[in-house]
C-alpha cells in the first residue's frame, strides 16, 4: 500500500487525487490479519459438535440479531473498502491510464466470482464423477492459489536479474497450469442430481449464490467504481454509502421487479447494502491520505464522529428490518461499520501511534496475505477428509468447549503462521 503528493480542489473537502504512501499501514493490516484469525477460528468452531459449542459463539440464527461471528465477513467488506485508496490511488499516481485500472478491477472483480462460484460447488457426488469428491474440492483450492501465485526471490541486497526473471517465468507457468485446473475441475464437476457448474449446450453457469468472495468481488467492483468516479471526496463518498442503503428498502419494496440485473445479482443485498459497507471503509481510509488529517487528533475525530454516526444509524432504522446478517439488513450494516471503526482505530493507537506496536506485530504480519490463508483454511476440511483424519480432527473437539476452543484456535494460529513463511521465502498470492 503506498501513496503521493497530492493537491486539492477548489471547493472540495477532500484531495482530488489520492496520495501515495511509502510504506503499508500497519493498522490495516492488522485489523486484517484479526479479523482472518477470527473467521478460521469461527469456520473451524462451526464443526464442533451443536451441543458443545454455545449459541453466542456461531451466527446468529432469528429474525433479528448478531453475535461476533456475524461480524466477520462485513469487517472484510470494510477493509477491503479502506485498501482502494491506497491500491487504486498508487496507479492514478503512476499515470496509469484509466482503462488499465478498469481492466484491473474487471479481471479481479471475476476471479473472485469464478473462484466464489466454484467455492459454492465445493461438495461434488464422487459417484457421479467417479472419482472422489474430496479430491475434487482438494485440488479446487489448491489450484486457485497456483492461478493467484506469485513468487519472488528471497530478500537478497541485490538479486540478479536473471534470478528474477527465473522466478517471473516460474510464477507464470504455476499460475497457468493453476488456472487450466479450475477450468478443468469446473468442467469435470457433477452434483447429486447430475448438474455441472458449467453447461454449454445451452450454455449456463450454475451457482445458488456466489460464496464470499463473490459477494466480496460484487462489493469491490461497486467501491472501485466509486472511488475512481469521486477519489478522495468525502461528501460523495458519504452521499455514495448512503445511496446504497437506499437500494435495500427499494428492493424490499419491489422498485427494480423484472430488471434485468436482478436474474444475476441482488440489487438490495448485494449491491446495495453489502457494498455500502465497502464504500464506508473507503471513506474512512481517506483520512489516512487526505492532508487536511495528517494529525493522530484529526483522524480520531473523524473517526469518532463515523463510529458515532454509523451506529446512530443502526439504531434508527433498526425497526425497519432488525439486525440481520443473511439478509443484509441496513441495521446489520451500519453496526459493522461502527464496530469495525473502532476495532481499526484501537490498532491505529497500538500500531501507528504509540510505541506499543509489539502487541499488533503478529496481527500485522498475518494480514499482509489473507487471500492465501483464506484458501488454505477452506481447502483443509477436504484435505483432512481426503487424508481419512476427519474422526481423528473431529474427535479433537469432543470432550468439551474448552477443546472445541484449542483445537480452532490452534487450526486458525497454524495456518497464519504457514502462510507467513510463505510469505517470508517469497511465495504470496496476487489478485
Amino acid at each position: 500500500m503506498t501513496a503521493a503528493t497530492s493537491s486539492t480542489a477548489p471547493g472540495s473537502d477532500a484531495p482530488a487525487s489520492v496520495p501515495v504512501r511509502p510504506a503499508r499501514i500497519t493498522s490495516i493490516d492488522a485489523l486484517r490479519g484479526l479479523v482472518m484469525f477470527t473467521m478460521i477460528y469461527v469456520n473451524d468452531l462451526a464443526g464442533a459438535s451443536d451441543k458443545i459449542v454455545p449459541a453466542w459463539m456461531k451466527h446468529f440464527h432469528g429474525k433479528s440479531g448478531m453475535t461476533f461471528v456475524d461480524l466477520v465477513f462485513p469487517a472484510f467488506l470494510f477493509i477491503v473498502g479502506m485498501s482502494i485508496p491506497f491500491a487504486l490511488g498508487s496507479r492514478l499516481s503512476k499515470g496509469e491510464p484509466l482503462w488499465r485500472i478498469l481492466l484491473h478491477v474487471a479481471v479481479r472483480t471475476l476471479s473472485l466470482l469464478f473462484i466464489g462460484i466454484l467455492m459454492v460447488n465445493e461438495t461434488p457426488s464422487s459417484e457421479k464423477m467417479g472419482w472422489s469428491g474430496a479430491l475434487w474440492a482438494t485440488l479446487m483450492y489448491f489450484s486457485a492459489i497456483l492461478a493467484f501465485c506469485n513468487i519472488s526471490p528471497p530478500q537478497t541486497p541485490v538479486p540478479a536479474a536473471s534470478r528474477k526473471r527465473a522466478f517471473r517465468l516460474a510464477s507464470l507457468v504455476l499460475r497457468l497450469l493453476g488456472l487450466a485446473t479450475l477450468v478443468y475441475l469446473a468442467f469435470a464437476f457433477r452434483g447429486e442430481d447430475g448438474r455441472r457448474i458449467i453447461s454449454l449446450a445451452p450454455f449456463s453457469i450454475h451457482t445458488e449464490w456466489y460464496g464470499i468472495l463473490g459477494l466480496i468481488g460484487w462489493a469491490y467492483l461497486v467501491g472501485a467504481m466509486v472511488f475512481l468516479a469521486f477519489r478522495g471526496h468525502r461528501t460523495a463518498l458519504l452521499g455514495s454509502a448512503v445511496l446504497l442503503l437506499c437500494l435495500y428498502p427499494a428492493d424490499q419494496h419491489g422498485a427494480f421487479n423484472g430488471f434485468w440485473l436482478t436474474h444475476y445479482v441482488g440489487i438490495g443485498a448485494t449491491l446495495g447494502s453489502q457494498a455500502a459497507i465497502t464504500v464506508a471503509g473507503l471513506l474512512l481510509a481517506t483520512i489516512l491520505v487526505a492532508p487536511d488529517t495528517g494529525t493522530v487528533g484529526s483522524r480520531t475525530r473523524f473517526t469518532l464522529l463515523f463510529i458515532a454516526g454509523t451506529a446512530a444509524g443502526a439504531w434508527l432504522l433498526h425497526g425497519l428490518y432488525g439486525i440481520n446478517k443473511n439478509n443484509a439488513t441496513p441495521s446489520w450494516c451500519l453496526w459493522a461499520c461502527a464496530i469495525t471503526a473502532a476495532l481499526w482505530l484501537l490498532f491505529y493507537f497500538l500500531s501507528d501511534v504509540s510505541p506499543l506496536g509489539f502487541i499488533a506485530k503478529p496481527f500485522a504480519i498475518a494480514g499482509q496475505n489473507v487471500f492465501l490463508a483464506y484458501l488454505i483454511s477452506e481447502m483443509l476440511p477436504s484435505a483432512i477428509d481426503l487424508l481419512h483424519l476427519d474422526n481423528w480432527y473431529g474427535g479433537l473437539a469432543e470432550p468439551g468447549l474448552a477443546h472445541a476452543i484449542a483445537r480452532s484456535a490452534g487450526c486458525a494460529l497454524v495456518i497464519l503462521c504457514l502462510t507467513a513463511a510463505l510469505n517470508r521465502v517469497g511465495f504470496r498470492l496476487k489478485l
